[in-house]
């Protein structure tokens, strides 16, 4: 039996079952009434990890979630094709199909052989968590120019080897590995 959780310990970062699907709590508002038998509210901005739709809901404090049955296995991204993106389980050395719509953006910054966590929620897989930064090499820029920095342009657009476009330093050359942070998609560095 899965342990309850109440509506006012839902904390942010944390994950609950409500009507049969996971989510994730992304923040937490409780509203406290001033007049006397006000109910106690708690507003949570939370995602589906099915749908990865995100929204508000307000419920009653004393509203019981139960704990999901979710899982994080390690994975490696092998390969994408028309029907979805396939990954090699770590532990079982299964190979573990995802749907795109799973996926979301991720496939912008998987390599072949990237190391993931792989989200499980009743033993089938929902999904992704990226490293919080990948390695990636930049396929095209524009070669930067000395003198660049005192016009104020110290970024270029470039291309990496993902498809995934953003902006680097001047400095940075064709051919090089450069980090690139997964939740803000900006440049974190030389490799």
């Amino acid at each position: 039996m899965a342990a309850l959780i109440d509506a006012i310990d839902v904390k942010r970062k944390m994950y609950f079952e409500f009507e049969n699907t996971p989510f994730y709590c992304m923040d937490v508002e409780v509203s406290t009434p001033t007049a006397r038998g006000g109910q106690t509210l708690v507003r949570l901005k939370m995602r589906n990890l099915l749908t990865r739709a995100v929204f508000d809901k307000t419920f009653k404090a004393g509203e019981k979630f139960k704990e999901p049955d979710l899982e994080t296995v390690e994975a490696s991204y092998l390969y994408s094709d028309a029907d979805g993106s396939y990954f090699l389980d770590q532990e079982t050395f299964e190979t573990v199909p995802l749907s795109n719509d799973k996926l979301g953006d991720a496939l912008e910054f998987l390599v072949e052989g990237a190391i993931v966590k792989l989200d499980k929620f009743n033993g089938n897989p929902i999904g992704v968590q990226l490293p919080e930064k990948v390695e990636l090499t930049v396929e095209y820029t524009e070669p930067g120019v000395r003198g660049d920095t005192a016009a104020g342009a110290v970024t270029k657009p470039a291309r990496l080897e993902t498809g995934l476009e953003i902006r680097v330093p001047f400095f940075v050359k064709e051919g090089e590995k450069i980090k690139v942070n997964t939740e803000t998609r900006e440049f974190a560095g030389r490799v």
